[in-house]
């Protein structure tokens, strides 16, 4: 890929080959790929490349105590624009006018074609497209738009709402709305869009950044009291809405996380995973009940656990075949996440099956897989497990909790995982 600006899409697995300046979104909870395989415009992750010919808008024209009417005749001319509806009687409209030193693309759940990167809400655990179509959607149908330069540094600058197939963005009389102090118009999405951006970068040494929430004109504002509450947080001056690598972006129902080409060569490709991978297996760990020998399965084998899968007891660490010492009777029910008493050390706690994360523009460091969430059992690196220990994700309109990348599902017990303890062959 030759581009601008690579968005990975939170949880996903992919290797990008940047050849100009390439940005990547990956997709919190995809484990490298969608449930039903990466199509077009709906995919784990995203690259955003420089496109042959610039697309981006900027302000231009502003039309102020307009009819609805003329609002209207206004939005319909074949250029971009605004509309801010403050009551029945009045509308300001802001006209866009094209930008030659930018690219803009554009993220929502909306499959209409000015959308380049299509999400859809990403729920905790599923693993099929069909999982989640029974929820109602919170992300907006055309809910942000990025803006890269052209030309070096290749900023990346992100806004709440897109533009439709009509070219506009119509922010109605309930959404949040306001004058500047310039007097230009600016306002906020329904359930907003917010990023946070981590202390240190995306390395070994990175700390979670403070959440905030970007408006239409892309100022920063403390978050709201409620998502969707239509008091406006307070506007924080010092920060900006430029993108760096590891930028978080959640747009109330999934999660972006954005890798520059930078950041992303020192990321592990998949070729290294899948060395690390074989790296384990060749050292036969063993089952300690069984003492079958144990082998991750192959990076593309993400749901059904076969016969030589490995099993984690995560109270203690330690890693065994699947096997049903210790499965009381009342806990037979169901062969996953039941307490379960551990041969080794009697501890008692789930016992899941290990899988691989397999995105790997989720780690923050290219060291062995040696930990695992719990109580996913997705496995990483330790640095990668603690970082995302200590990320506090949105979840629902108000509330936030630290969760796996690679599945989303809210992490439990003290740290939120444990590092694991193979035992090796016998002979």
């Amino acid at each position: 890929d030759s581009g601008s600006s690579c968005l990975p899409t939170c949880m996903h697995n992919h290797e990008l080959v940047c050849v100009y300046v390439c940005v990547c979104v990956c997709t919190c909870r995809y484990n490298g790929s969608l449930p039903n395989g990466d199509r077009g415009r709906r995919k784990s992750r995203f690259a955003l490349c420089k496109r042959p010919k610039a697309n981006g808008v900027k302000p231009s024209t502003v039309h102020v105590a307009c009819s609805p009417q003329a609002a209207k005749a206004i939005s319909n001319k074949d250029q971009h624009s605004i509309s801010y509806t403050l009551s029945r009687a009045q509308t300001v409209v802001v006209e866009y006018t094209h930008d030659s030193n930018t690219d803009m693309f554009q993220i929502g759940r909306s499959t209409e074609s000015p959308i380049d990167f299509v999400v859809t809400d990403t729920v905790a655990g599923s693993q099929s497209n069909a999982d989640t179509q029974s929820v109602q959607s919170t992300i907006s149908r055309f809910a942000c738009r990025i803006m890269c330069q052209r030309t070096p540094p290749y900023t990346a600058r992100i806004y709440a709402a897109g533009f439709d197939s009509s070219k506009s963005i119509f922010l109605g009389e309930k959404a949040a709305k306001w004058k500047t102090s310039d007097g230009q118009m600016d306002g906020l999405t329904t359930n907003g869009v917010l990023v946070m951006h981590p202390r240190n970068g995306f390395s070994q040494d990175s700390k979670p950044g403070v959440w905030r929430e970007i408006s239409v004109c892309g100022n920063v504002f403390t978050l709201r009291e409620t998502r969707s509450a239509q008091q406006r947080g307070k506007m924080v001056e010092t920060e900006s809405q430029e993108l760096v690598d590891g930028s978080l972006i959640d747009l109330c129902g999934a999660t972006l996380l954005w890798r520059t080409a930078e950041g992303l060569a020192r990321t592990p490709t998949l070729k290294h995973l899948e060395a690390l991978r074989q790296e384990i297996n060749a050292a036969r760990p063993q089952c300690p009940v069984g003492f079958n020998t144990l082998a991750f399965p192959s990076m593309r084998r993400k749901d059904t656990p076969d016969e030589k899968q490995p099993w984690v007891y995560l109270q203690c660490g330690h890693v065994h075949g699947y096997h049903n010492w210790g499965n009381h009777r009342e806990e037979r029910e169901g062969r996953e996440g039941r307490l379960r008493e551990c041969p080794m050390c009697r501890t008692k706690g789930p016992y899941v099956a290990l899988w691989l994360g397999c995105e790997a523009g989720f780690y923050v460091d290219a060291a062995p897989p040696t930990h695992a969430f719990n109580p996913c059992g997705h496995v990483c690196s330790e640095k990668t497990a603690a970082f995302w220990s200590q990320i506090p994700l949105p979840h629902g309109t108000h509330t936030f909790h630290a969760a796996c990348p690679f599945c989303a599902q809210q992490l439990s017990g003290e740290q939120g995982y444990v590092r694991l303890i193979f035992q090796g062959p016998l002979d």
